[in-house]
């Protein structure tokens, strides 16, 4: 028996290392006799369509700004709601007193601001790098809403009154790169591009009063900063081919003040009677811990074309295509109900996309992971902030290299999940004749059959939905555990064999019977 168990061994290794076109991949590495009873391979169709993502959880630190249309899919169009973080005990510096000019701390000349700016900051961006374009920043007049903000259908003009002249707080052109700085400036490694937007003077003015009379009510500024300051809509107005990814942003309240020496007292310029002076500044940067959203708009009516194509399917980002598999779990429990499955493979193909390189000035990438999760946790997945568990969910790497597609190696845990789920909504129906909670899409009420069960649970549905991850660097292993997934917000696509009205795509199983 030890020597048929080592036989499943050899041949899973193999079926993992191949491709989509297996054949009857490894079936003569056994002997005559041990052929029929382990070992076995078997194959399943598997049918696949393009789906609709409509709004898809987007909980991320980066802001995507810009507009950039796709002769396929359309238009796209990106802006950002923030929130700004104003750290515990702030203070700007005390004013200089003449009484006592040694004092360090005092060293603001006056008790205005000089300067108020936004400095939008991005380490990479797509498209063109000279497209010129143009940003508008608002300021919100309402709080952003944890329980929708983080989804890319947020309406922006919730959340500030576009007929309010005062809302605009400033516009600036730029290019994403900016050739008014010297080359030999922007190839240094530690060079980061920005756009910096010069606000109303007022608004900082507003915030140093504000933090001025919170120190004189023994009150500390952060917790009274958000209802002066609810936060920024930065949007793209004019401009159409980059999308900036926006990962530092930066709100400077910029003040004039004295510069000290040592001794505490002003350092006088170089005709020794005038007091040497600089400017500082106090920032409110967004972070993790507060709110930032997305939103997106794009060619809806393109969008659709593309997901009504059925000779194959599509992946599209951000916010906009995914795949969706339907797994012919009733065909594998009909026909293997008795055996053990070792391992279940499925390979997405992706089409060539080398000719839209060649067609387009900048061509959309292919996404670069794909996420495998049951349909019905699609959302949940994003919101709960879960990873991949290898059970119900599966990351996949684009094979560019290789065969060009994404493999899920094993979902033979997945499989197993989905028939011991059936198997108890069969025992549930024969015990109570239905299913509380679970509503018959036809009637409204609880299922009272194991058709309507499945048909309301879509329990045979998985979605492949284009994703990014994060490693954890600090681990012993090479590349690093995952530990962070998120939906896709770049620019890109893929085109992948399957769709309604083409061949099925296979799904292979190796299964052993004892």
């Amino acid at each position: 028996m030890k020597v048929k168990y080592l036989w499943v061994i050899l041949l899973s290794l193999t079926f993992f290392g191949c491709d989509d076109n297996t054949g009857t991949l490894g079936l003569g590495m056994f002997p005559g006799g041990d052929q029929n009873i382990n070992g076995k391979l078997a194959t399943f169709d598997v049918k696949t369509q393009s789906e609709l993502a409509g709004k898809v959880f987007a909980k991320t630190s980066v802001g995507y700004l810009g507009k950039f249309t796709d002769p396929d899919f359309g238009y796209y169009e990106a802006g950002f709601l923030a929130q700004l973080h104003c750290n515990e005990n702030f203070t700007f510096p005390p004013l200089y007193n003449k009484d006592n000019p040694n004092d360090p701390k005092a060293i603001m000349v006056k008790n205005e601001v000089y300067r108020t700016e936004l400095s939008l900051a991005y380490s990479s961006y797509f498209g063109d790098s000279l497209t010129a374009s143009r940003l508008s920043v608002y300021q919100l007049n309402k709080d952003l809403d944890k329980e929708s903000a983080y989804y890319t259908d947020i309406n922006p003009e919730d959340f500030y009154n576009k007929n309010d002249p005062s809302a605009l707080l400033g516009r600036k052109a730029y290019t994403a790169v900016d050739l008014s700085v010297a080359s030999s400036v922007r190839n240094q490694s530690g060079y980061i591009p920005s756009v910096t937007v010069t606000l109303p003077q007022t608004l900082g003015q507003k915030i140093l009063e504000a933090s001025r009379k919170a120190d004189e009510d023994n009150v500390d500024f952060a917790n009274v900063f958000r209802d002066i300051f609810k936060g920024i809509y930065v949007k793209n107005d004019y401009g159409d081919g980059t999308i900036l990814y926006i990962d530092q942003i930066e709100l400077r309240v910029i003040y004039e003040c004295y510069v000290k020496g040592d001794d505490g007292a002003n350092l006088k310029k170089s005709d020794n009677e005038t007091d040497s002076t600089a400017y500082g500044y106090r920032t409110f940067a967004a972070t993790r811990e507060i709110i930032q959203a997305n939103a997106f708009n794009s060619d809806e009516d393109k969008i659709k074309e593309k997901v009504n194509e059925r000779e194959w399917t599509y992946l599209k980002t951000p916010a906009g295509i995914y795949t969706q598999v339907s797994l012919p779990l009733n065909d594998i429990r009909e026909k293997l109900s008795q055996d053990t499955l070792n391992v279940v493979k499925l390979a997405l193909t992706n089409y060539n996309q080398s000719n839209d390189k060649n067609k387009y000035d900048f061509s959309m990438n292919i996404p670069s992971y794909v996420l495998l999760v049951r349909e019905k946790e699609k959302e949940s997945f994003f919101q709960d902030n879960k990873i991949n568990d290898d059970v119900t969910s599966y990351i996949a790497q684009h094979n560019a290299i290789n065969n060009n597609q994404y493999v899920f190696s094993n979902l033979s845990r997945l499989i197993n999940t989905c028939l011991a789920e059936r198997a108890a909504a069969v025992t549930a129906l024969k015990n109570d004749g239905k299913i509380e909670g679970i509503l018959d899409v036809d009637t409204g009420t609880p299922v009272t059959t194991i058709e309507a069960w499945e048909k309301a649970t879509s329990w045979d549905k998985v979605a492949i939905i284009p994703v990014t991850i994060t490693r954890d660097k600090n681990t012993s292993t090479t590349s690093g555990s995952i530990i962070s997934i998120l939906n896709d917000l770049k620019p890109g696509y893929t085109k992948l064999k399957g769709g309604l009205d083409s061949p099925p795509l296979s799904l292979e199983v190796i299964y052993t019977s004892f």
